[in-house]
């Protein structure tokens, strides 16, 4: 076993020490993917260095790219070594993460505060809990609110379920992550429950060259909730961004939540912020006003896994009101028995999952390694470069910014004077993956108020100046040579 272990960390600390050194991302020849894809069910068991060996040159050899500093795709981090390191730890002990009288459950509740403490959320000790992701806490917010305004409006969402219940709507912009919509599919509260909220749009630039989103609409939200209310529907849930996943782009959070309500109070509409991505760019003090309003909300769904850098799998819940989660999910069955005489109960009555992965212990190191100044300066970091390739795009000609910058989200595009509209989105929709072959940056793509854009993320703080030249350097000389075939087809 030791040797076993002393060889993975070997394995795992060659591959993060040559990743400057390799093509961020490299397509997997046939005869790989065939390999793991086909793979039989071994009869036998094989020894843990072979196993190893295997892994290191089938599966370690063709990466997604996160851990490069030239990544500037999707929302995904770079992993922090001390996470790396304490995710050995926390494997080796493997907990349930339910409840009962161990370490892992004081240690969860001491790194959610530590999450709420980080970004400025008002917090009551168990209010709040990690989940597998954003996704997942999301789920677990609006079910809670479904619960608390169903409960208001006496019905018995959990005795009854839904059918015949009063008739619930929720609001958020079209840039609201999509897994808003899964959770409120999910629900059994149905899509078409949720509005879309127009956006402001105003002018960018000294000539006013260009409409930009400036977030959600506040006076259109109110109507809308007005009108619902006079349709004798119930409001339950307003989604706002602190970071859309597509510019970075937050919204007027404390005007949102003048029209909400306070947290809890009697008629007031449950705000959750979807702070995924975004709302850690809270400890940046160039940017912390921006996120005014945020502690207001009722819910704000966090993912550790991104801008904290923790290895992927661990996302958080922060609440105004534990009990509100408690009452919407508690379900203590004969056979769970709690010995340890913690008044607050089981984590597993916070939330849907039962038997929860031991995520506190990656979280707590990638903190304690850097404590707060650390963790601020390695966002101040990513949102500097994210900054000096927006003026790189502005000075480069045949680019050109998509949307302002707020935080490490910078959405461009590829378009030289003279060139058909039509032809310039095809040219940047074929634009990512063209990039993404050539190996030396890797971008992803989007569309943005109707059009394709690249859409460069920044989550890593040894990204600099220098790679988002590369990145520049890549568009510019892919897109020519994709502007050259679509031009002569």
């Amino acid at each position: 076993m030791r040797d076993g272990l002393r060889a993975a960390a070997d394995v795992a600390a060659a591959h993060l020490d040559g990743v400057a050194a390799r093509p961020v991302w490299q397509s997997m020849p046939e005869q790989v993917r065939a390999a793991l894809l086909d793979a039989p069910l071994p009869e036998t068991g094989r020894a843990v260095g072979e196993l190893l060996d295997e892994a290191e040159r089938r599966v370690l050899a063709y990466p997604m790219g996160n851990g490069h500093p030239a990544f500037f795709g999707w929302v995904n981090a770079a992993p922090h070594p001390a996470a790396v390191a304490a995710g050995l730890l926390a494997s080796a002990s493997n907990p349930s993460s339910a409840g009962g009288d161990h370490a892992d459950v004081p240690l969860e509740r001491a790194v959610v505060r530590w999450l709420a403490q980080l970004v400025g959320f008002p917090h009551e000790i168990g209010a709040g809990l990690l989940t597998s992701g954003a996704s997942m806490a999301t789920i677990v917010a609006i079910g809670a609110a479904r619960h608390r305004a169903l409960e208001r409006a006496g019905w018995d969402v959990r005795e009854k379920g839904l059918a015949g219940a009063p008739e619930l709507t929720a609001y958020a912009t079209a840039e609201a992550h999509s897994c808003v919509r899964k959770a409120i599919e999910l629900l059994g509260i149905g899509s078409r429950a949720l509005r879309t909220v127009p956006e402001r749009v105003e002018k960018v630039g000294d000539a006013g060259d260009g409409p930009v989103s400036a977030g959600m609409d506040v006076e259109a939200l109110r109507e809308l909730i007005a009108q619902d209310r006079a349709a004798g529907r119930v409001p339950f849930l307003v989604v706002a961004s602190a970071g859309t996943v597509n510019t970075g782009a937050i919204d007027p959070l404390d005007q949102i939540a003048d029209v909400c309500g306070s947290p809890g109070g009697e008629g007031g509409v449950w705000l959750h912020i979807d702070g995924a991505y975004g709302a850690f760019g809270a400890v940046d003090a160039q940017m912390s006003a921006r996120y005014a309003g945020m502690a207001r909300a009722d819910s704000l769904a966090l993912d550790p896994h991104k801008w904290l850098q923790v290895p992927i799998g661990v996302g958080a819940l922060l609440v105004a009101d534990r009990e509100l989660l408690r009452s919407a999910f508690s379900l203590v069955p004969p056979y769970l028995r709690d010995e340890s005489g913690d008044a607050l109960g089981w984590l597993s009555e916070y939330g849907i999952e039962q038997t929860r992965q031991f995520r506190a212990l990656p979280v707590w190191a990638s903190i304690a390694a850097r404590g707060r100044a650390g963790v601020a300066a390695d966002v101040a970091a990513c949102n500097e470069t994210a900054r000096a390739l927006a003026r790189i795009v502005e000075e480069t000609p045949d680019l050109e910014l998509a949307a302002p910058v707020e935080l490490s989200i910078v959405a461009f595009r590829y378009a030289p004077a003279g060139v058909a509209p039509e032809q310039v989105d095809e040219v940047n929709a074929a634009l990512p993956a063209a990039i993404q072959e050539r190996g030396a940056a890797f971008v992803t793509g989007s569309v943005y108020q109707g059009r394709p854009v690249l859409r460069a993320c920044v989550l890593n703080p040894a990204t600099r100046e220098e790679h988002a030249r590369l990145l520049v350097a890549e568009a510019q000389a892919a897109g020519a040579e994709l502007l050259v075939g679509a031009t002569a087809h």
